[in-house]
C-alpha cells in the first residue's frame, strides 16, 4: 500500500488540530495556518499553536500574558465555589490548582464531575500511590547525603498528644508518620523508646540528628538516644529554645509588670468600641481621659497607665531587651536560607545590639544576659552549630580570628570524629578543610569569592557522597560546608501546617 503523501498528512494533522476545544475561542490567522492564532476576544495574534493560545485565554503560564477580555463568568464560578466552600484564597496559588484548570479546558465540555465514591475511595488511592511515588526522591536522599528526623507533638480536638514525625534531606520535609503518645507523652524513657524506633525504621546509617523540642522529657530521651547511636546527634529545636529565653526574660519583675499592663490597656482598649475609636483616630489630639469610660474602675486603671511615664519607659526597655532576639527567632523559624550556619552570629549581633541599646551599662542588661547564656549553655551551644558557623564562608573570611576560637573549632573536630568513624575519610576531611581555611584553589576562585556574602551554602554536594557520611565537602559555588547546614532542624512545621495529619 502507497504511503500518504506529504500533504495529506500534514491535512490530517490539521484536521486532528482543529478538533480541540481551544478554537471555539480564536481562529487561524491563515486557512490550514494552526501555528498563527488570532483571538476571538481580544483580537491578540500570537504564534505557538492552539497550546499557547489556551495558555493565553486562562492565563495559565508566567511566559504567556493572561487575555484581559476573557468572559469573567467562568472565574465567577470558581469564585463562587471558592467561598461556599470556605477556602483559603491561598489555594488560588497552589500548582495543582492550576493544572487542574489547564486539565478542565484541555477536556472541553460535558466533563463528567467525580462522585462521592470516586473521590473517596479509588482516586484517593490514586493520590497515595502517587505521593509514594513523590516520595521515593526523598528516602533515595536519606542513603545519599543523611537525614534529620523532627518531631512535633500536638494536642488534637479530641485532647489526644499527638507527634508528628517528619524527614528532612536536601530535596525538602517528609511528613512519616503520627503517633498517639498520650499515654507516655511525659515519660522520658518511653519517649526514647519511641524515637529509637523511628531511627532505627529510617536507618540509623541514615540518620544525621533528630530533633525535638527542649522539654525535659526529651532532654533526657536525647541523651538516651545519644547514648545508644554513638552517631547520631540530638538537637534541641532552636526556635523554642529562643521562645524559652524570651519567656524566662518576661519573668523579669519589671518586664512581667510591664507586659502584664500592656496586656490590661490592650484588652481595656479593644473590648470597648468607643476607646478603640479613639485610638484610631488619636491623630486629632484628642486624649483618652476624655474618654466617658475614663471614670469607670477598669477605665481609670487604663488612663493610670497611659498617663504613667514610667510605664513607657519600660516599654522601651521591653522592647531593647526582647527585639533583637526575636529577630533571631524569625531567623531560625523562616523558611528563606538553612540558618544553621548563622545561629552564631545572629546571636552575638543580639546581645551586641543590647549592649549598645544600654550604652555599655552592664547594670541594665546583666539578669537578661544571664538567662541567654544559661539557656545557650545547657541547649543552644552544639558542635553541629559551631561546625556550621565555622563552614560559612560568608563568617570565616571576615573573621581572621575564628580559626583560633576554641569553642568552634573544638565543636568542628568534635563533629568530625563522630560523624565520620573511617580514619582515611578523616584525613580527606582535613585536606579539603585546609585549603578552605587559605582560600586556596577553586575556594579562592574569582567566582567563589563572589558569592560567599550573596548565596547560603550550597544544596547540592559533590565529593564524599560515596561514602554516605554527613561529613565536610565541596560544594556547587566552591565554598566548604557540612551536610548539617542544609537540615533545617529548626523549622518544624507549625501546628497549623500539621493539621493535614490529624488522625
Amino acid at each position: 500500500m502507497a504511503e500518504p503523501s506529504s500533504d495529506a498528512a500534514i491535512a490530517s494533522a490539521t484536521r486532528k488540530n482543529k478538533a480541540n476545544s481551544g478554537w471555539k475561542y480564536c481562529h487561524s490567522s491563515v486557512e490550514g495556518d494552526t501555528n498563527t492564532i488570532v483571538y476571538n476576544f481580544c483580537g491578540k495574534i500570537t504564534k505557538g499553536g492552539i497550546t499557547r493560545a489556551k495558555q493565553h485565554l486562562i492565563g495559565k503560564s508566567s511566559n504567556v500574558a493572561a487575555c484581559k477580555k476573557t468572559p469573567p463568568n467562568v472565574h465567577q464560578h470558581i469564585a463562587r465555589f471558592w467561598y461556599q466552600a470556605g477556602l483559603s484564597f491561598n489555594l488560588i496559588k497552589l500548582k495543582s490548582f492550576e493544572n487542574m484548570v489547564a486539565a478542565i479546558g484541555q477536556y472541553g465540555p460535558h466533563l463528567p464531575i467525580p462522585s462521592y465514591h470516586d473521590i473517596r475511595v479509588p482516586l484517593l488511592k490514586k493520590e497515595v500511590e502517587y505521593t509514594e511515588n513523590l516520595m521515593k526522591d526523598h528516602r533515595e536522599q536519606w542513603v545519599k547525603y543523611g537525614c534529620t528526623i523532627m518531631s512535633d507533638a500536638w494536642t488534637n480536638r479530641k485532647q489526644r498528644c499527638i507527634i508528628n514525625f517528619l524527614i528532612n534531606t536536601q530535596v525538602g520535609t517528609m511528613f512519616l508518620k503520627s503517633v498517639d503518645d498520650s499515654d507516655f507523652v511525659k515519660a522520658g524513657e518511653k519517649l526514647f523508646e519511641l524515637l529509637d524506633a523511628i531511627v532505627e525504621e529510617v536507618g540509623e546509617e541514615n540518620v544525621v540528628q533528630v530533633v525535638t523540642d527542649n522539654g525535659s522529657n526529651y532532654v533526657l530521651a536525647g541523651k538516651l538516644l545519644e547514648e545508644k547511636r554513638k552517631h547520631i546527634y540530638w538537637t534541641p529545636c532552636a526556635a523554642h529554645c529562643i521562645d524559652l529565653m524570651l519567656e524566662d526574660i518576661g519573668k523579669l519583675p519589671l518586664i512581667r509588670k510591664t507586659i502584664r499592663r500592656a496586656i490590661n490597656l490592650v484588652g481595656f482598649i479593644y473590648a470597648h468600641s468607643s476607646t478603640l475609636s479613639l485610638l484610631r483616630n488619636f491623630t486629632n489630639k484628642r486624649e483618652l481621659t476624655l474618654n466617658k469610660l475614663s471614670k469607670e474602675p477598669k477605665g481609670k486603671e487604663a488612663a493610670k497607665v497611659v498617663l504613667m511615664p514610667f510605664f513607657w519607659n519600660s516599654v522601651v526597655y521591653t522592647l531593647k531587651v526582647m527585639a533583637p532576639l526575636v529577630k533571631v527567632l524569625r531567623l531560625v523559624d523562616g523558611e528563606k536560607k538553612p540558618a544553621m550556619g548563622y545561629i552564631y552570629e545572629a546571636m552575638d549581633k543580639a546581645k551586641e545590639t543590647i549592649i549598645k541599646s544600654f550604652n555599655s551599662n552592664e547594670s541594665k542588661y546583666k539578669d537578661v544576659f544571664a538567662i541567654i547564656d544559661k539557656r545557650w549553655n545547657c541547649q543552644f551551644h552544639r558542635p553541629l552549630h559551631a561546625t556550621a558557623h565555622f563552614l560559612n564562608p560568608e563568617f570565616f573570611y571576615d573573621n581572621i580570628d575564628l580559626e583560633f576560637d576554641f569553642e568552634v573549632t573544638n565543636g568542628l573536630f568534635e563533629c568530625i570524629k563522630k560523624l565520620i568513624p573511617q580514619f582515611d575519610v578523616q584525613q580527606k576531611i582535613l585536606t579539603e578543610l585546609h585549603l578552605y581555611k587559605i582560600g586556596a584553589e577553586h575556594f579562592g576562585s574569582d567566582f567563589a569569592m563572589a558569592q560567599r556574602k550573596t548565596h547560603s551554602p550550597s544544596k547540592k554536594l559533590l565529593p564524599y557522597d560515596k561514602y554516605k557520611y554527613h561529613t565536610i565537602i565541596l560544594i556547587e559555588n566552591s565554598s566548604l560546608t557540612v551536610n548539617h547546614l542544609i537540615q533545617p532542624y529548626f523549622n518544624l512545621l507549625s501546628e497549623n501546617q500539621l493539621r493535614v495529619f490529624n488522625t
